[in-house]
């Protein structure tokens, strides 16, 4: 990505500031693993924009890093936090095509409408064995109804497993016009 990235990026969520701020992700709602009692995990919300899905896994007992180019967003994501009183996230504005992830360092992953092919071989190392990846991002289908949407932005069918060999899948399905994939590092 590049600074016309980012522009582009902070115009959009700053012409979203008066919407209501929206709920988390069904399929983060449906997949992820709870905390243990007096434990604790890690979550990476990638390209979390206002930071929904990475509020509500803060609200679960996770310590989160949203990460996004946007600053505008995250600006909108710094003041829910304030509203719930969240003190367990971390906001990283970073152009992802530039973030480096260490390994092993994440229990669970989520990303959602968003998709760097470049960027799937660093979630492979940066998630630990037993953690987890929830990806949800446009599939091929959305070009049927938007013929103008890049296909460098669309998932195949099998594409996730195939990028992620020998982990144990949970969901690998096309609905709509979205890809879901859900996966487990063994």
């Amino acid at each position: 990505m590049s600074a016309k990235d980012r522009a582009k990026w902070n115009s959009i969520y700053k012409n979203r500031g008066e919407e209501g701020y929206p709920h988390p992700d069904l399929l983060l709602l449906d997949y992820t693993p709870p905390v243990p009692l007096g434990g604790e995990r890690r979550a990476l919300d990638l390209a979390g924009g206002v930071g929904q899905n990475g509020l509500w896994l803060a609200e679960q007992g996770y310590v989160v890093d949203i990460l996004d180019i946007s600053r505008a967003a995250l600006d909108r994501a710094r003041l829910e936090m304030t509203t719930r009183k969240i003190r367990t996230v971390n906001l990283l504005c970073v152009d992802l095509d530039e973030a480096g992830l260490s390994p092993d360092s994440y229990d669970l992953v989520c990303v959602f409408r968003f998709l760097s092919r470049p960027l799937l071989a660093n979630l492979m190392t940066t998630i630990k064995p037993g953690g987890r990846l929830i990806y949800e991002t446009f599939n091929l289908s959305v070009r049927e109804a938007r013929p103008d949407f890049s296909p460098e932005f669309c998932l195949s069918p099998g594409e996730l497993t195939a990028a992620f060999p020998k982990w144990r899948v949970l969901r690998d399905a096309d609905a709509g016009i979205w890809a879901q994939y859900v996966a487990i590092k063994v």
